[in-house]
């Protein structure tokens, strides 16, 4: 068996596998190479005797620190073949956490809970991040060792049963990477060869464009492509990549986007790469032919901006300007509501516009909530625990009749009572503290008392954050769960609702933006936010296909209560 490690600087380099220790011989590039026998192994650099895990590890069975083992790709039975991909066209996402999405905490678990993923009308199943960080429990971002499954959850074989479970019932899988930094425990790239460059706000990030770049580049694109072509993963989230420093003519997420479309190409299934990005740059999605990045997708924080301040009224931070009346408008109808226009929470011009004509909605995601704007509010609230339920439809009836790519939450679907705070479980005392502070200090400063905070370290947090499924069938859950499963079902059997083409959306709203109505294709939706009953007219044909709370259509006019919609069907 080959063992191969990148060490450019090293002057001396071994293997330790099993009981022996090997040593390498240096090959072209930096490369290091030796022949032995085993599955355990580690690298020794120079003359230190620590022994270090694989850089491209495929299997941390105990943990970040510890040896590395072989794992043969080739060796899962797959059932799949009959698997051709889904677009993302038409899709509706289910953002998920592995450790909290069950009581069990890992994929075989989860597997037991994807019929009613099915059933609720899901396309594409999304992945918080599963690559190995330190400790059994946290959201994933802090990963360090990127082509390892974390073992808690199943490890390698855990996830390809999922992937398959999944595929089985027609739902796609879409995995969450961080590509823009390494977490703070277990990242030893740097002892490896030039791997970082600076700093962002999470940690180190790669060295994308400097001295020995090329390789740092092919880490990367090399996990990606190995997400699609050894575990038969759908699509991938890009976690943050306005962090990606890359001043090279071809930035990293073009080099990705043309190597996975000829992926893509070479299995003959759909390959998916959406991303988040704070850049407000349509130039992300814009093909590469036309000098883009030639990414599929990104997220639309924006449109979740929008409505979160509409249902709650919250107009602090970065949410003040989407107190202005006209602000969901704008974005159903533009995508971005900062398109090279003021940003007061940034202090300066911000984004870009799209050109709706030519940029599909499907490319942008739209969402309620998601895990960050969950888990990143000191208690972890979800809207469903300060939104009333009628509110809270009025919300989703927007984001599954608008002409983006809706995605929910775990547990939104059903109004989930449960929290999903931050959480992490670093063994390290002295990084557990600081993590621990540093959290109660962030939120302090935005008004919160530091014992107001949950404690990211205290094992409680974990299982407040964890799902409920006995809430499925209680009154007030099964409500909401019923409508999700209506909307989904009428996006899914009436293609105006599911139309991308943002040009072809009108929307009417009040001055104040206390309603709106939508227009699509020959169906209208009216919503009514406001604290009193109003009128809208439809059309003298306009009959109900879907209503909320006392809502009714009479005479080609929707009556609306405070918080409720309808859904009408308009014909010429």
């Amino acid at each position: 068996m080959k063992f191969s490690v990148w060490a450019p600087a090293a002057r001396r380099v071994r293997v330790s596998v099993d009981e022996g220790v090997h040593e390498m011989t240096e090959g072209d590039g930096g490369w290091w190479h030796a022949d032995a026998e085993g599955l355990n192994y580690a690298f020794l650099l120079d003359d230190d005797e620590k022994r270090l895990p694989d850089p491209r590890s495929r299997w941390q069975p105990h943990g970040v620190h510890a040896e590395s083992r072989v794992y043969d790709h080739g060796e899962f039975e797959w059932t799949d073949d009959a698997w051709h991909g889904r677009q993302l066209p038409g899709a509706v996402l289910y953002e998920l956490h592995v450790g909290t999405f069950t009581e069990g905490g890992t994929f075989d678990a989860a597997i037991d809970r994807l019929d009613h993923l099915v059933d609720l009308g899901i396309t594409h199943v999304e992945l918080l991040p599963v690559n190995s960080f330190d400790g059994t429990a946290g959201w994933g971002y802090d990963g360090v060792l990127w082509g390892a499954v974390h073992e808690p959850y199943g490890g390698p074989d855990g996830l390809k049963r999922f992937v398959d479970a999944a595929h089985a019932r027609g739902l796609a899988v879409v995995l969450d990477v961080v590509y823009n930094h390494l977490g703070p425990s277990g990242a030893y790239l740097d002892r490896f060869g030039p791997y970082f460059a600076g700093q962002n706000d999470w940690g180190p990030g790669l060295n994308l464009d400097g001295a020995g770049s090329d390789e740092v580049r092919r880490y990367v694109i090399d996990n990606a492509l190995s997400w699609f072509r050894d575990f038969h993963l759908d699509a991938l989230r890009l976690d943050a990549v306005h962090a990606l420093l890359d001043r090279r003519a071809v930035h990293l997420l073009e080099q990705l986007a043309t190597e996975v479309d000829a992926l893509s190409a070479a299995l003959n299934r759909p390959l998916t790469l959406v991303a988040e990005s704070d850049l407000n740059d349509p130039r992300l999605v814009t093909p590469c032919e036309r000098g883009g990045f030639g990414l599929h997708a990104q997220w639309s924080d924006d449109f979740h901006h929008a409505l979160h301040v509409k249902l709650t009224g919250e107009t602090t931070g970065y949410y003040t300007d989407f107190a202005a009346p006209d602000a969901l408008e704008r974005v159903l109808r533009e995508v971005f509501f900062h398109a090279g226009t003021w940003s007061s929470f940034r202090e300066r011009t911000h984004g870009r516009p799209v050109d709706t004509r030519t940029v599909p909605g499907h490319r942008f995601l739209g969402y309620l909530q998601n895990h960050d704007q969950i888990g990143n509010r000191a208690t972890g609230d979800r809207l469903s625990a300060t939104v009333p339920a009628d509110r809270l439809a009025c919300g989703a009836a927007v984001l599954f009749c608008s002409p983006y790519t809706p995605m929910v939450f775990m547990g939104e679907e059903w109004a989930a009572s449960t929290p999903w705070q931050f959480f992490a479980s670093f063994p390290d005392p002295e990084l557990a503290e600081a993590v621990r502070t540093g959290r109660r200090r962030e939120f302090s400063r935005h008004g919160w008392g530091e014992s107001d905070v949950p404690d990211p370290l205290d094992p409680a947090t974990v299982e407040r954050s964890r799902l409920d499924w006995a809430e499925v069938e209680r009154p007030g859950h099964r409500e909401v769960l019923e409508l999700y499963r209506a909307l989904i079902r009428l996006r899914r059997d009436r293609p105006e609702l599911a139309d991308p083409q943002v040009a072809n959306l009108r929307v009417d709203s009040a001055p104040d933006g206390s309603w709106l109505v939508l227009h699509r294709g020959g169906l209208r939706l009216a919503v009514n936010f406001g604290p009193g009953p109003v009128t809208l007219p439809l059309g003298p044909t306009a009959a109900p296909l879907l209503a909320w709370a006392e809502a009714t259509v009479d005479g080609g006019a929707a009556h609306l209560p405070p918080d409720t919609f309808v859904l009408a069907e308009t014909t010429p």
